[in-house]
Parts: C-alpha cells; sequence; structure tokens
C-alpha cells in the first residue's frame, strides 16, 4: 500500500477531513484541481461533515472509490473535535480499504500562512485552555510547512522566553487570540486562524510520497495533553 502510493506517477486523488478546531472542513485534490467545503460550527462537526464529503466528490464528479488516499487531522485541538475527526475517517477508510494519513492541526495553520501570505517562517498556536497552549515552529521548504523540532503544550510563557519571536516569523490561531502578548514583533496572519482540510492537501501528498500512509487501522490521533488532566475537567473539549 505505502510503496503504491510513492510510486505513482500519476497525482494522488486525496480526501482530507478536519474538525480538530471551531471549524469543520473537507478538502479533495483530483485531476490536480481542489474542491473544499468549509463552516465555522463548533457544535455541528458530526452533522456536517459527511454532507461537506458528499459535496466535494460531487463537484468532482467521483465517488469515494477513486480516492486514493484519506488525510485526516490528528490533532493537537479539541478533544472532542479529535474524536469526530479520527472516527469519520475510520468510518470511510474501512469501507473502501483505504490508506490514511495523519496532518497535524498546527501544520495546516502553518500551511495557511504560507499559501496565503508566503511565510517563511511561522509559530501557529491554538489556545489549549487551562493557560496553556498548543505551539509549534514551521519552516517553509520548498512551499510546504516543515516543523522545527516538536509540538509542544506548554504555559504561554514558554514561548514568549523561547527566543523564537521575532519580527521576521508570522504568527497564527487562537493562541495568539487568546495571549495577544505572545504575537511581539511577528505578522499576525488573521486568515490562517484555523486549520482547514484544503490547505492539508499538499502535505498529505508529500508525507504520502515519504512512505507516511498507514492502514486504518493504525490511525493516530496527537492530543499532546495527557487525557487524565481533562476527565478533571468535566465540560471541557
Amino acid at each position: 500500500m505505502k510503496n503504491d502510493l510513492q510510486s505513482a506517477s500519476e497525482p494522488l486523488t486525496i480526501l482530507a477531513l478536519d474538525t480538530c478546531t471551531e471549524s469543520c472542513s473537507v478538502g479533495l485534490s483530483f485531476e490536480e484541481k481542489v474542491f473544499a467545503e468549509q463552516a465555522d460550527a463548533p457544535r455541528e462537526h458530526s452533522q456536517r461533515l459527511l454532507p461537506m464529503v458528499q459535496q466535494v466528490l460531487e463537484s468532482a464528479g467521483i465517488g469515494l472509490n477513486k480516492v486514493d488516499l484519506i488525510a485526516y487531522g490528528r490533532g493537537p485541538g479539541s478533544f472532542t473535535g479529535i474524536r469526530i475527526c479520527t472516527s469519520m475517517t475510520q468510518g470511510l477508510a474501512l469501507g473502501q480499504d483505504l490508506p490514511v494519513i495523519g496532518i497535524s492541526t498546527l501544520a495546516a495553520m502553518a500551511q495557511l500562512a504560507i499559501d496565503k501570505a508566503g511565510a517563511k517562517e511561522v509559530i501557529a498556536a491554538i489556545d489549549a485552555r487551562m493557560g496553556e497552549i498548543y505551539w509549534g515552529h514551521y519552516k517553509n521548504l520548498d512551499g510546504l510547512a516543515t516543523l522545527v523540532g516538536e509540538e509542544h503544550v506548554s504555559a504561554p510563557e514558554v514561548l514568549l522566553n523561547s527566543g523564537l519571536i521575532c519580527a521576521e516569523l508570522h504568527a497564527c490561531g487562537t493562541g495568539f487570540d487568546a495571549y495577544g502578548e505572545l504575537v511581539g514583533s511577528m505578522s499576525l496572519i488573521e486568515a490562517a486562524k484555523f486549520p482547514t482540510a484544503e490547505a492539508m492537501l499538499a502535505l498529505a501528498n508529500r508525507d504520502a510520497k515519504l512512505g507516511l500512509a498507514t492502514d486504518v487501522e493504525q490511525l493516530s490521533p496527537v492530543y499532546l495533553r495527557d487525557t487524565v488532566t481533562w476527565k478533571k475537567l468535566p465540560g471541557r473539549e
């Protein structure tokens, strides 16, 4: 399966799904064209996602059986949102025996900053609540967001004191809404506030060529924060 994707001479047909933040989105790359649907509906992801999948497939004039790979938002983000995304991916992939690939929500936001603003370096940050943020540092390598180091969940002060914040970098995400002091001299890209499935498509294509796709049984959400912490806070997601 991995070798088939890596050696494919034709462009991959990739379906991407993301519900890990307030935004719910679906993207499809087919014959070098992109079809996308997006909605800001944080309480309606489970109701909206499948109709959006159907819409992009209909717009492309294909069925799910023509898809080579499903990319899914693997997190970090809302625990509930990550679970919705992974469960929907499982259902769709199992029905067609499709490989899957997880894409970081932070990387998708950084990719949007690259696509929308031509960013060379990006700090993407999501408000993780409880006085913390999820964040990552990305560089633009050949037009694609590439992680520098690791993704983090930390107090905002860790990023503030990291020495990364400078005028050469761009910033994006709800972490900077919640903690405005983090922006500093960086340029804030509002158009990359949330990840989108459309932005995941190019990252999924790159990672598939690197052999990172898996069978659906190996689907791996990334929470960063230990779920035990959340069990102490009913109603949080």
